[in-house]
């Protein structure tokens, strides 16, 4: 294919000025308070040579050198960049104003929802058990607490912990020790039988010479580390592997025996290089590149690297691409995720192509005749241009009656809404990298894109040869303010959109979604929660039901075929027409009827204090349908909940602790008990990273300080250990232990 595409170069013509600066125009002004024109920014065709033709297609990057090349040629190593998590914050602080609250939690990106239980039988230990809750089954996601049917494996700060928790009445910590670690946060691990792989962010320390400096210097760039440990002797753990990658860790998810985990490493510009893999001290491998043959921002390396926890296969390969975002693994295929960056300009969507294209065409043909006789007049400058052209606009304005001017004020406004939609939609999108995955084996497969933004994981889904996709589309327009639209997009196995369902509540945001099977549960807000049902069984989706009830849902699980859970807050909507949160609501949606989804029942726990990471976090949401026990995390002023607060001391105002229920599809919810982990303490700890499992009939509960054990039939407490602060002394010298 012989067909070559063009990247516009800028030139700033005077003085610097910002990317996409706009005029904002008063069309009452007077001709003395028209404003003297912003220097002009001037688009200049860069034809590209070697590396891109338009193709679309997936090239391989042979050495660092041709990395420069293809950075230089693409227009993204000119020095203006566009970082798409300064976008992703700006629309979660948007979507805060909007509520009455102290939380600052709500504002944060969920990346929350969980799948049925994993069971199984360990020698010595429980017949069945619970363990970390994920999104699709059979593909375990990292976490920093692991279980099996005996022993709990526990990660926090740079230590490693080991507990014998079954049973439960003898359960004791069996060892606490420290990693000889750069990093203090470890955060994500998985177990398999024997073996844990243990993820954390370090340094390298490569040497370069900064720019037209002369003395080599450490670059300290960010490398990822996957220990592989044998825990088969608890007292004495083992380091099998030290893998270690370039980039900072973004994800990873474990199929049988095999671990994929994602490293995102910005593109140094001044010293362009691909990434390595190191094992210990010896670079083992560097992974074959790839870029693609488009244009777009290229700013980082996604690399995709595969091991085999009990063997030696390792397999990566890495994509120059954008900031990659949320992911979505089933069993055979990685699907990559990022926000679309084109480069700097390539967008001619200054002031003066909106001013040329939007507005120019409305004026009296006399006036767009003289103004255009104007811009091309090369021996006037930019500034003496828009003088002229603006003395020509008011001339023309003053000569027009009233209901004329406003007339066509108003159609000059619904043209500018018009571009500035237009230019949006096309480049606010989100790019889908599909990769196939079997063992040590990683294949491209293609790349789609879709309108709009994802919420978290659970906005895609794989079904057969089918990947749906829910997004939010939000665009700003200058007199229109931000409209708002959700979708749902139905793409074939290469990554092609074959069917869409667009305009879903105008004007409100994705909150929740859950896709089960030929269904999607999609919950969005704004002042109330319209619950809807969507049908996928075929390539056109259509709403089946739509439910409307105060409050929004944060996170959609699955009880049944007919039953939904969904978790969230209960709101009210206040005078000004400004809608303010309440406390936590847990609510089961019947869709027995799908074309008129219902409420079995609700709860409400605590007000607008009380917060619980189960709205943000899938791995915090507990629920068994075995024993019908949901369990979530709640911390909360005491006062708000339900029991009684006066056997507290008065400067002792928060409750941190896991409400426990039992769930039926004929009884709803009913309050099983609560867990105390921090009540009327002098110390006072939140409830991140609290976590609940079971072995067995016991049902164990995890926060910063203490693991407790309770009966699952009348919740009576059976054991509890304290992990942190025990003021004990800790061996971190002990021979032999994770050397």
């Amino acid at each position: 294919m012989n067909t070559k595409i063009t990247i516009p170069l800028i030139v700033i013509i005077s003085v610097i000025v910002t990317a996409g600066i706009m005029y904002s125009v008063d069309f009452n002004l007077n001709k003395q308070d028209v404003q003297v024109s912003e220097p002009e920014i001037i688009y200049v065709e860069k034809p590209s040579t070697n590396y891109f033709e338009g193709t679309n297609d997936i090239k391989q990057i042979q050495s660092d050198e041709e990395l420069k090349d293809i950075l230089n040629e693409s227009g993204s190593s000119d020095g203006n960049f566009y970082d798409d998590r300064m976008f992703r914050n700006s629309m979660a602080v948007e979507e805060a104003v909007m509520f009455d609250s102290m939380e600052s939690s709500d504002s944060t990106m969920p990346s929350v929802s969980p799948m049925p239980s994993a069971t199984s039988k360990i020698e010595s230990g429980g017949s069945d058990h619970s363990t970390t809750n994920v999104q699709v089954e059979n593909v375990d996601e990292p976490d920093y607490l692991k279980n099996d049917s005996k022993y709990v494996y526990i990660v926090s700060h740079n230590t490693l912990t080991i507990i014998d928790a079954y049973p439960a009445d003898s359960a004791k910590l069996i060892l606490k020790v420290a990693l000889d670690i750069e990093s203090q946060y470890i955060q994500n691990m998985f177990l398999n039988d024997d073996r844990l792989v243990i993820f954390y962010n370090g340094q390298s320390h490569d040497e370069v010479i900064p720019q037209y400096d002369f003395m080599p210097r450490r670059s300290y760039d960010s490398v990822t580390h996957a220990l592989v440990v044998d825990v088969s002797d608890k007292e004495k753990p083992e380091i099998l592997k030290d893998y270690s990658i370039d980039g900072n860790f973004r994800d990873a998810r474990m199929i049988e025996d095999y671990v994929y985990f994602v490293t995102n490493s910005h593109v140094n510009y001044q010293h362009p290089k691909l990434p390595g893999i190191m094992e210990g001290s010896t670079r083992i491998m560097t992974p074959d590149a790839f870029y693609f043959d488009n244009v777009e921002q290229f700013s980082n390396f996604n690399t995709l690297t595969a091991i085999n926890i009990f063997g030696d296969e390792i397999n990566s390969e890495t994509f120059l691409m954008g900031y990659s975002g949320t992911f979505y693994v089933s069993k055979n295929n990685f699907y990559l995720t990022y926000q679309q960056n084109m480069p700097f300009g390539f967008y001619e969507n200054s002031s003066k192509d909106r001013f040329f294209d939007a507005m120019v065409p409305l004026l009296p043909n006399i006036v767009q005749e003289e103004i255009m006789e104007i811009h091309e007049d090369l021996s006037i400058n930019a500034s003496a241009k828009w003088s002229m052209i603006s003395d020509l606009m008011q001339k023309s304005y003053n000569s027009m009656d009233k209901d004329a001017k406003e007339q066509l004020f108003d159609k000059i406004k619904e043209s500018l809404n018009a571009y500035d939609i237009r230019i949006q939609e096309d480049s606010r999108k989100t790019i889908i990298h599909k990769i196939s995955i079997d063992e040590d084996k990683i294949e491209y497969v293609a790349k789609g894109s879709v309108p709009g933004r994802l919420l978290n994981q659970f906005s895609m889904d794989e079904n057969g040869d089918r990947f749906r996709v829910a997004t939010t589309t939000e665009i700003h327009t200058q007199y229109e303010g931000t409209i708002r639209s959700n979708a749902v997009y139905v793409m074939d196995e290469n990554m092609n959109t074959v069917g869409e369902l667009e305009e879903i509540a105008p004007e409100e945001s994705i909150y929740s979604a859950r896709f089960m099977g030929d269904r999607l549960y999609l919950v969005t807000f704004q002042q109330i929660d319209p619950f809807f049902v969507i049908d996928l069984t075929s390539d056109k989706p259509k709403i089946l039901g739509e439910l409307k009830i105060p409050g929004f849902s944060n996170y959609l699980h699955p009880y049944d075929k007919e039953h939904v859970i969904g978790i969230g807050r209960d709101t009210k909507e206040m005078e000004n027409g400004r809608v303010q949160q309440l406390g936590i609501k847990i609510a089961l949606f019947n869709v027995a009827d799908v074309a008129n989804p219902r409420v079995a029942d609700e709860t409400i726990i605590g007000d607008r204090s009380t917060q619980s990471e189960a709205l943000y976090n899938h791995k915090s949401f507990f629920f068994d349908k075995t024993s019908g026990t949901l369990s979530i995390p709640i911390s909360s002023d005491i006062e708000s909940l339900e029991f009684n607060s006066k056997k507290f001391a008065p400067e002792y105002s928060r409750w941190a602790g896991f409400y426990v229920f039992d769930v039926s599809e004929s009884e709803g919810f009913e309050n099983k008990g609560m867990i105390a982990h921090s009540e009327g303490e002098s110390r006072y700890y939140g409830m991140n990273n609290a976590r609940t499992f079971h072995i067995e009939d016991v049902l164990y509960t995890v926060s910063q300080e203490y693991l407790k054990m309770n009966s699952l039939e009348n919740m009576e407490e059976i054991n509890s250990l304290q992990l942190e602060n025990t003021g004990k002394f800790l061996n971190y010298l002990e021979e032999d232990i994770l050397r």
